[in-house]
């Protein structure tokens, strides 16, 4: 973790800044990302968190250039680096470019994604080893018999026994777990620089989850691939990332390292999403819940979006959208209780006693209540 934790800016692959995006509907202009900004580094993870509609996904699908019909990219960078044809690094604004040049540049080629479900990534008419090596004979130019081999041998990679029999076989022929380990094959077939893994395990039992959880990592650190998880599984989260995204209302409210995430959240919602955790080792038997629903994002928002849900919120709360404050290292939050005017709240003492746990378990010294 040290390692990664020095984040050289010669290392960035992707550095997205005040990035707006919009939708058209018949109800209205629905601001669906108000100002995102995240960096990735090579060879690192980060989960982007949130409850559905809170734009984890819209964020990456603009990285892909595969948003909806009705979306649009208001305002905001996009910049990947990456080594072009020449060997040369060269970085490039995403939201410059059409979606048909990204899909013909890059996607596939330099940044691939997985979906959450298999049956709807694959073509059912295509035999799995022609989908495997479509990519490969498009972006890096291989023979068939090339692409074959090299198909065969992801397959093999991903834990699929039989390789040769299922190259030929049909996406239905295979179960789910199966299903999702061709996909990782064929997002991995071109050797991208950044995998990009929405929800990848939520369709599969917690045992297959585990195994492609595991090869994800174990790919990761074999071709120091750059990974961004999005999903609501904060059980994942503590498995995969190295560094965490809280997303609420198409806003980035916290981020930090995984470590000050879990051990040290200090933005409300991100303490209800830790708290709503159902674990065995805590002593009450109550499971916590967010009061309240998110906001309509047909609405204008004025303030922190989160303060009609919020428990500790303040008056400025309903006036005036907070700014990001550094609360040290690589942590930061978009809170005005961590503004050092703000009075002293302590998170709920359900979720400290689950955080207490937590450090146990790692050999972290025990939490002071003033931390939070």
């Amino acid at each position: 973790m040290e390692e990664k934790l020095k984040r050289s800016k010669d290392e960035r692959v992707l550095s997205i800044r005040d990035l707006n995006i919009s939708f058209e509907t018949a109800a209205g202009t629905v601001k669906a990302i108000r100002g995102a900004r995240m960096d990735l580094y090579r060879g690192e993870t980060i989960a982007i968190v949130g409850e559905s509609g809170s734009g984890k996904s819209v964020t990456v699908k603009a990285v892909m250039g595969i948003m909806a019909s009705n979306g649009k990219i208001d305002s905001g960078t996009i910049n990947y680096t990456f080594i072009n044809g020449n060997g040369e690094k060269e970085t490039v604004d995403m939201t410059k470019l059409s979606e048909k040049e990204i899909r013909n540049r890059f996607n596939g080629k330099h940044i691939a994604m997985v979906f959450q479900d298999p049956m709807t990534s694959l073509d059912p008419t295509m035999t799995i080893g022609k989908q495997i090596t479509e990519g490969m004979i498009l972006h890096l130019g291989l023979s068939k018999q090339e692409a074959e081999k090299r198909a065969i041998e992801l397959l093999e990679k991903v834990g699929i026994e039989d390789p040769e029999k299922r190259f030929r076989q049909y996406p239905h022929q295979l179960s789910g777990g199966m299903r999702q380990r061709v996909v990782i094959a064929i997002a991995l077939a071109c050797d991208p620089d950044i995998l990009i893994c929405d929800e990848p395990t939520t369709a599969l039992d917690v045992t297959i989850q585990a195994r492609i959880l595991e090869l994800i990592k174990d790919i990761q650190k074999e071709k120091n691939l750059s990974v961004i998880y999005i999903t609501h599984d904060l059980g994942v989260v503590a498995k995969v990332a190295d560094y965490v995204d809280i997303m609420y209302a198409g806003r980035i409210i916290e981020k930090g390292s995984v470590d000050e995430i879990y051990y040290d959240p200090r933005h409300p919602y991100t303490w209800g999403l830790l708290a709503s955790m159902p674990d065995t080792d805590t002593d009450s038997t109550r499971l916590l819940a967010i009061p309240g629903t998110p906001p309509d994002l047909l609405e204008d928002i004025v303030g922190d979006a989160f303060a009609p849900r919020n428990p500790y919120a303040l008056a400025i709360d309903f006036k005036a959208e907070p700014p990001m404050f550094n609360v040290g290292g690589h942590h930061r939050v978009a809170s005005w209780l961590c503004d050092p005017r703000a009075p002293q709240v302590e998170m709920p003492v359900q979720l400290m006693e689950k955080l207490q746990k937590m450090r146990e378990e790692v050999g972290l010294a025990p939490m002071d209540m003033k931390e939070a």
